[in-house]
């Protein structure tokens, strides 16, 4: 039995994918227990993934609620890019905001649940493909800073979702596409909007990435659920079942599906038997 508070999944490229669980000081290897039986055990305790302290409620994914609301990892503009205000001073934390926004980030591609937009820095290539269970990923362009990725996002918007939808990326793998074509096409349909947001910027800021291969990624997974049922240790506290795989951030289990993200902070015992 492993104890400890849980954190997201760590990963590596593969293929397959590799995945290891943080339990508290331990780092379980994932890969080798597809095919046995779990339990998972929530203690009824979380800890806030931030400061550390005991709370009765997560907030944004592991945070107690005055780190929700200090934290710059925790405001609007980490699901809207685009709307990163560290430019105007008025950051929760400029130093964090130096550390993580003002860096280059890379404007993609991805097949997930199927065809979508999205963005990440450029040191969380291919992390944050593996973590949307993004089967096929294209990076389209590499720009300076956050907020000008997620402007680019929002003109992509105009012809391509940005969404994915988990209990569709989680019942198989989507066709497979041209992403090549799928980026001229779109690139195409959006010039106008794209260009807005180029010729605002300097020289250098905006720049198509480089051309080279798709990156195509396989998940540990031995079957897919015909049906998606959604583990919630806060209602479930134990859960048991065989692992299935794994994809994205969740295992996949013969009884339902645990979004390991969503849960970080939690304490648990984790068991496991053939």
């Amino acid at each position: 039995m492993t104890v400890g508070v849980i954190q997201k999944m760590r990963t590596g490229l593969g293929p397959p994918v590799t995945y290891q669980l943080p339990i508290g000081e331990s780092l379980i290897e994932l890969n080798t227990l597809i095919g046995h039986e779990l339990q998972i055990t929530f203690a009824g305790v979380i800890n806030c993934l931030a400061c550390g302290r005991k709370i009765t409620k997560s907030f944004n994914q592991g945070h107690c609620y005055p780190c929700f609301k200090r934290l710059a990892s925790c405001d609007q503009c980490i699901i809207k890019p685009e709307l990163c205000h560290l430019h105007e001073g008025t950051c929760r934390e400029p130093d964090w905001g130096q550390r993580h926004c003002l860096q280059p980030h890379v404007v993609y591609l991805a097949n997930s649940s199927g065809l979508k937009v999205g963005i990440t820095r450029a040191t969380q290539v291919p992390t944050r493909w593996i973590d949307q269970g993004a089967t096929q990923a294209l990076p389209i362009f590499n720009v300076s800073e956050r907020r000008i990725s997620g402007l680019l996002e929002v003109a992509m918007r105009q012809v391509v979702s940005d969404r994915t939808d988990w209990r569709r990326m989680l019942k198989g793998s989507p066709d497979k596409l041209d992403m090549i074509g799928e980026r001229d096409r779109l690139l195409a349909q959006a010039s106008t909007a794209i260009g807005e947001v180029a010729k605002v910027h300097q020289d250098g800021e905006v720049v198509a990435a480089p051309v080279i291969p798709v990156c195509e990624i396989t998940y540990p997974v031995h079957r897919y659920p015909d049906k998606i049922r959604a583990h919630n240790l806060d209602k479930t506290p134990r859960i048991e079942g065989r692992l299935w795989g794994i994809k994205g951030q969740y295992l996949i289990l013969d009884s339902g599906v645990l979004n390991i993200r969503k849960f970080g902070g939690y304490q648990v015992s984790l068991e496991h038997q053939t």
